[in-house]
């Protein structure tokens, strides 16, 4: 990742594709690069239909998390996280 990136400023689609594209590309998951930075800032787009997926998954709190959390809370969440339209350049 370059520099420039910073999770804490950029949408939820764009941290949930480059962690995928990472663990798709760096040999320290399932790739075979030594340093898939660069590869993972140029590529994570392509993972964006995976992370929207991922996120969607999420919309449906878990027996556990509502035991322990607000559940429409969490649906505004995630609802916001799908909608953000606010990907990082």
């Amino acid at each position: 990742m370059t520099a420039e990136y910073d999770a804490a400023k950029t949408a939820p689609v764009e941290r949930v594709a480059r962690v995928l594209a990472g663990h798709a590309l760096s040999r320290n998951a399932e790739g075979d690069m030594e340093s898939a930075g660069p590869a993972v800032d140029g590529l994570w787009p392509d993972y964006a239909p995976a992370a929207l997926a991922v996120l969607r998954t999420l919309r449906e709190p878990s027996g556990r998390m509502i035991a322990v959390g607000d559940a429409d809370i969490w649906d505004r969440m995630i609802t916001a996280a799908i909608e953000d339209e606010s990907l990082s350049d």
